[in-house]
């Protein structure tokens, strides 16, 4: 009895002794690193923001992808949308993309930009453990980034995404083809874009306008949307928000479409942080 005592006693002793060894780690800081690169090119290069106390289990991600017509743009001008992040969505890991653009003659023709977009998405969800993030990955983009997230999100079904917030983002590049929004947007700007040198139409270049174009690639799976568009865009017609958000809810899928009668592409103002409010609040209540 005295040795079992003994045992006993030694074994709590033992137990308690390491428990109170043991150092919890520390908590992580908040870190931000510019300008990480992805591939040999200048133009592929993200910047990322990692909240403090980040884990593989808790922390969301965004990634935000910039406009410009394709052959444009900077991930720069997405800081706006950072710091709304990063303010209202204090836990998310943010990542801003910069991607290759496209240039006559025959410089990075499409898919070049959609590649890129599905390279980085898939860099960092392999860095998830390295990053300190979640497996609930959401997309952001404006314009032209709007169409890039929708390909991503609908063509895509690893890393599954969350949601998706379009800004004005081109969704049937037939329809922009046959249906100029503008003369700044002509046609052959279109033909350029889908399918390089020589320029097609979605006749001889029927591929790849279908590739190119998110609604053709809306399925009962696909990622939940939020849309906004503003009714006076001279370069994205809001036939190209409206019939996605159509083709959306036939087939079930979660979606919202934000339509600002008198605004025209990339606005400004009340109704940009009306877009910052609705966005955050889809974010919530999608990305889980």
């Amino acid at each position: 009895m005295k040795l079992r005592l003994v045992f006993f006693t030694a074994v709590t002793l033992a137990f308690f002794s390491c428990t109170k060894n043991t150092v919890d780690p520390a908590p992580l800081a908040a870190s931000t690193v510019n300008n990480v690169t992805y591939g040999a090119d200048a133009l592929q290069k993200y910047d990322y923001y990692l909240p403090a106390n980040r884990t593989t289990t808790t922390t969301k991600v965004l990634i935000i992808i910039h406009g410009g017509g394709w052959v444009s743009g900077d991930k720069s001008e997405m800081t706006p949308f950072v710091d709304i992040i990063k303010q209202r969505l204090p836990d998310y890991a943010v990542f801003n993309v910069n991607y290759r653009l496209a240039a006559l003659p025959n410089i990075n023709p499409f898919p070049t930009q959609e590649t890129d977009i599905k390279t980085v998405v898939d860099l960092i969800y392999s860095k998830r453990a390295e990053y300190n993030i979640s497996d609930k990955f959401a997309l952001l983009g404006a314009s032209a980034g709007g169409h890039l997230a929708l390909l991503q999100a609908y063509k895509n079904a690893l890393p599954k995404i969350k949601a998706v917030v379009d800004l004005y983002g081109p969704t049937d590049l037939v329809d922009m083809y046959n249906n100029p929004a503008s003369s700044a947007v002509p046609a052959s700007f279109i033909g350029f874009i889908t399918t390089a040198n020589p320029i097609g139409n979605p006749t001889n270049g029927a591929a790849a306008f279908t590739a190119s174009s998110p609604v053709n690639f809306v399925t009962a799976q696909s990622a939940p949307t939020i849309i906004f568009q503003g009714g006076l865009d001279t370069l994205v017609r809001p036939f190209q928000s409206s019939s996605l958000h159509t083709k959306l809810g036939i087939s079930g899928v979660t979606r919202q479409y934000v339509f600002y009668p008198t605004e025209g592409h990339a606005y400004l103002g009340v109704s940009l942080l009306d877009t910052y409010d609705k966005a955050v609040a889809f974010l919530t209540a999608n990305v889980q």
